[in-house]
């Protein structure tokens, strides 16, 4: 079943052309990542789908409708936690239930269960500077995935961290992914992150940017335990595949 679809989508602002003719698709249960140079428009894509910004042409249909001018069918996660430093880490995971409404006894009853399936249990009363990066990174995902949205919304998530924490926050991605089949688009500059936790991959060109080549991921999941035996060589094969078309896009 698709979930989401973009079809022919441009967008402009002003005189800048920043999206020109963007389709690309995700189905329920699947990882997709969208890859490019900077400034190639992929925060743009995202700002479309949460209704921030709209398609000067095109469609976006999710579950086969309309997507509209705003859309609950999103949870979202951006590029720093954006945890607030003044509450602990359960109130932090229930912020985007109780701006939703939801009372914050409710929110916590939905919430505290996730810690430690998280690897967080017992930094429930912890301000989020008591936390390392890669503990803050996955509060911020327990808080964007208690809102049971349809659909994650992944924004270059371990951008901010350094190689070995974001290698392990990637380890732990996928292994969440595979007991919970999310349905997931990230965006991300970084090739060896996109093979190693999607099933498919579309690759953009520079601005105006179009999607220049879909990749599909064939490799077997877990990604943790292929990565380490046969696979490695197809792995190598699809980033340097990739890195070509970034260049000569």
């Amino acid at each position: 079943m698709t979930r989401l679809q973009l079809q022919s989508v441009a967008k402009s602002f002003g005189s800048l052309e920043v999206l020109r003719d963007i389709s690309l698709h995700v189905a329920e249960g699947e990882f997709v990542s969208v890859l490019g140079p900077s400034g190639a428009g992929k925060t743009t894509i995202f700002n479309l789908l949460t209704g921030a910004e709209q398609p000067q042409k095109g469609s976006i249909l999710f579950d086969g409708a309309p997507l509209g001018k705003a859309s609950n069918a999103f949870a979202f996660m951006p590029q720093r936690d954006a945890l607030m430093p003044w509450r602990r880490m359960i109130d932090n995971a229930t912020l985007g239930l109780e701006v939703q409404g939801m009372s914050r006894k409710d929110a916590r009853k939905l919430a505290e269960p996730l810690f430690e399936e998280f690897g967080l249990a017992g930094f429930e009363q912890a301000y989020p500077a008591e936390l390392s990066g890669g503990m803050r990174q996955r509060a911020a995902l327990l808080r964007t995935v208690v809102q049971q949205r349809k659909m994650l919304l992944l924004d270059e998530p371990f951008g901010a961290l350094d190689a070995l924490t974001r290698a392990s926050m990637q380890h732990w991605l996928e292994s969440m992914w595979q007991s919970h089949r999310w349905t997931a688009l990230l965006i991300t500059h970084d090739v060896r992150e996109a093979v190693y936790l999607s099933d498919r991959i579309y690759v953009l060109s520079a601005r105006p940017s179009r999607v220049v080549h879909e990749v599909t991921v064939d490799l077997p999941r877990p990604r943790r335990d292929s990565m380490r035996k046969t696979a490695l060589e197809k792995a190598a094969a699809l980033e340097a595949g990739i890195l070509d078309l970034l260049l000569n896009s």
